[in-house]
């Protein structure tokens, strides 16, 4: 035998603390047929600063859809099914690199997923650029071990061979036809070359992450044995692996034999499929995929045969694959959305999922039973849903699985007529709905009855679209699309359904109102700045109070929101008044020349506004102005007090009652804004930075002018006629 020996690899990237799905790391490789031995290189590492800390860094594997996790133990919505993935820990302390291997022997062929994360977040907003955070990276290389000739092992053609030693095992491949319902494989002919019975051990089976079913079959003492399996990967090569469990050094020659039932299925003709198409095509079409086939039934019901059904050992009903959007299909029934079923053989219907591009979404299966179409007010219509091959025999316990797979059960009767299932990250490859009627009592009191069910069935990124109190993001990992829900306001889960920690209607109105109404503590200094003759100062204060205002009503995670504008438009205004308003309150105190003043406002301005549409949350869009102006504010301080050879500000009482109260509050806000902010105390902590630098402005805004009167408003709202004396000289002509 030949084996090839193939890397593949992918960037590193830089892991996340887990608060959401979009917080872990995807990897997507594809492992090639005839694989025996895939090996992952896992590296780990992180920073060298005295920030990076002990770390567990968490690692998912998955065959076919990238793993479905629940780090943080939230609950899944209902009806959806949920395993839990496989996934080892890797632990980063004193050594700033780890690397670690996994190894799985015969792998299935196709998409394989990996998932890293760091622990769960813990909640502090960081002001970008006041702390350095650790860096940790990850990134996984794929090693594989094909076999380039591996032989096939023909249907109904015994094959000999021959193991030479246990460290040499042997491998071959059998294909699995389109509508096989069962397997047998034969062991015959085995011994050694000794002439002695063998003792051999079969592993029919690739395995997949997180579960793997692989088949596996010991034959000890005896010349021959077998194995048989129902429902095999339809469509599929097998993989099947010999295994010498004898001394090092005895061959054993073997016979293997593989053989198939093929289930004969039964449907409406093609003729009547396609007339039954081109009708639904040119009719209406359903808007949303719970709607699904409504186009489709208004072309009516193609005819089936009644004794083609009962000869045949499955119904397959015509399914339309339509894509409507990324990771968004929907499925139509040709003959009409209700289907056939009955109790000698299961109704199937074909679910096309195995484009590389439905695995990240969610696989919505809903099934409605038409009461008045059963007969028998005690039968059940039991459903599976499976992947790769169907269940072609329904029984009361309903536990669905094939040879290979676990599929996922559902149920309806005239007591619960409506059932539901939610596949998360459906695997890549041909789904399969199978339906019988099942009786108490037997099959043969439902063997005249006929029951109607209609199903609905669709992909959809984000089940219920994350709900309202969630948001559907579409992420991208390389080509690959799938898609994640980011929920708000204290709810959490896959779909944003688990309320164990979500805010009240009134705690959101609070939080609202408190976000808000503090930006109303800008009125005091908006009246100072206009008391004092300060009116472009008062303007950038009414705007950043406006801004402010509004930004904040739109920001809300919850329901209590309202936006005037774009969400955008409003974050980026109240970030450009906030920063102005600190630089013009410095300039201001800085006693400046007027006309130095007003270039130095506009020309900050229009710094500070490119500056922010470059980085809108780095610290220095903030300190960088603050600064400057600091600077200049010191430095006409230092021209004030050597010219007139005294301390500048000269009045003690201007320290004392106005400019320490003012720099004391600054500080306590700008700590309050870097240090003290976390997602549970956001809205409460940042409506005291709002009331703070709003007080702060009232304490730090200079007096006015000696020369400026104060507004006589008395005078000048009661005076309506004003005697105008005319100063000028008057000049006569003399003629």
């Amino acid at each position: 035998s030949l084996y090839v020996s193939e890397y593949f690899s992918q960037s590193a990237q830089k892991l996340s603390f887990y608060s959401w799905y979009g917080n872990a790391k995807l990897f997507h490789f594809h492992v090639p047929e005839d694989t025996v031995l895939l090996r992952w290189l896992l590296q780990a590492s992180r920073g060298k600063g005295p920030e990076c800390t002990s770390m567990e860094i968490t690692v998912h594997f998955r065959h076919g859809a990238p793993p479905v996790i629940n780090p943080l133990g939230t609950r899944f919505p209902a009806n959806a099914t949920v395993r839990p993935s496989y996934n080892i820990s890797i632990t980063l302390s004193s050594a700033v690199q780890n690397t670690t291997f996994v190894n799985v022997t015969t792998p299935s062929a196709g998409d394989w997923f990996i998932a890293a994360h760091l622990p769960q977040a813990a909640g502090r907003i960081e002001v970008k650029g006041f702390s350095t955070p650790c860096p940790y990276m990850f990134q996984a290389d794929m090693f594989v071990l094909r076999l380039t000739d591996m032989p096939v092992l023909e249907p109904g053609v015994p094959m000999p061979h021959t193991v030479v030693s246990p460290a040499k095992p042997l491998h071959v491949k059998v294909f699995v036809p389109k509508h096989a319902a069962g397997m047998r494989f034969e062991l015959r002919s085995c011994v050694t070359n000794e002439k002695k019975a063998c003792a051999v051990r079969v592993v029919l089976g690739s395995i997949t992450l997180p579960q793997s079913f692989q088949r596996i079959l010991t034959c000890t003492g005896n010349v021959s044995c077998s194995l048989a399996l129902d429902s095999p990967p339809w469509e599929k090569w097998l993989q099947i692996m010999v295994e010498s469990l004898g001394t090092a050094n005895a061959s054993v020659s073997v016979e293997m034999l593989a053989s198939f039932t093929v289930c004969r299925p039964g449907s409406a003709s093609s003729f009547l499929n396609f007339i039954s198409l081109n009708q639904s095509q040119s009719g209406a079409r359903p808007g949303t995929p719970g709607a699904a086939g409504s186009s489709a039934h208004s072309a009516g019901e193609a005819p089936h045969n009644t004794s083609g059904q009962r000869s045949s050992c499955l119904q397959n009903q015509p399914v339309v694959r339509e894509d409507l959007d990324v990771v968004s299909v929907r499925y139509r029934l040709l003959n009409g959305p209700s289907v056939p079923v009955n109790a000698l053989s299961p109704t199937l219907l074909l679910l096309n999922l195995n484009t590389g591009m439905d695995s990240g979404g969610s696989l919505v299966v809903s099934l409605l039973l038409n009461k008045t179409s059963v007969s028998l007010t005690n039968a059940t219509v039991a459903a599976c849903v499976n992947a790769a091959s169907p269940v072609l025999s329904l029984n009361a316990t309903r536990n669905c699985s094939t040879a290979f797979s676990q599929g996922y059960p559902l149920s309806v009767s005239t007591s619960s007529a409506e059932a539901t299932l939610i596949v998360l990250y459906p695997q890549t490859d041909d789904w399969f709905l199978s339906l019988q009627l099942l009786c108490p009592k037997g099959q043969g009191e439902c063997n005249s009855a006929e029951a109607k069910v209609t199903v609905f069935s669709y992909l959809t990124p984000c089940f219920n679209d994350c709900g309202p109190y969630g948001q559907c993001s579409l992420l991208r990992r390389h080509g690959y699309l799938y898609a994640a829900c980011s929920c708000k306001a204290g709810w959490g889960g896959w779909s944003c359904t688990d309320d164990t920690k979500a805010q009240s209607i009134g705690a959101q109105n609070l939080a609202t109102l408190l976000l808000t109404l503090s930006n109303l503590m800008f009125l005091p200094a908006i009246a100072v700045a206009v008391y004092r003759y300060y009116l472009v100062e008062a303007s950038v204060y009414t705007y950043t109070m406006f801004f402010s205002t509004f930004y904040h009503a739109c920001d809300q995670p919850g329901i209590a929101v309202m936006c005037i504008m774009d969400y955008d438009t409003l974050q980026y205004c109240d970030f450009l008044g906030s920063v102005v308003s600190i630089w013009v309150t410095i300039l201001c105190m800085a006693r400046v020349k007027k006309i130095l003043k007003y270039v130095l406002f506009m020309l900050g301005t229009l710094l500070i506004a490119m500056s922010l549409q470059l980085d809108r949350r780095g610290v220095w869009n903030m300190m960088g102005p603050c600064l400057f102006a600091l600077v200049i504010m010191i430095a006409a301080w230092v021209h004030h007090g050597t010219k007139r050879r005294h301390c500048y500000p000269s009045s003690w009482k201007r320290w004392v009652f106005y400019l320490l109260p003012g720099i004391t509050l600054a500080f306590i806000a700008i700590s309050v804004y870097a240090f003290m902010e976390t997602n549970e105390n956001y809205y409460y902590t940042h409506s005291i930075w709002h009331v703070l630098v709003a007080c702060s402005v009232a304490f730090l805004l200079p007096p006015r002018d000696k020369h400026k009167k104060p507004w006589a408003w008395s005078q000048k709202l009661t005076c309506r006629y004003q005697i105008c004396q005319n100063d000028r000289e008057e000049l006569y002509a003399v003629t």
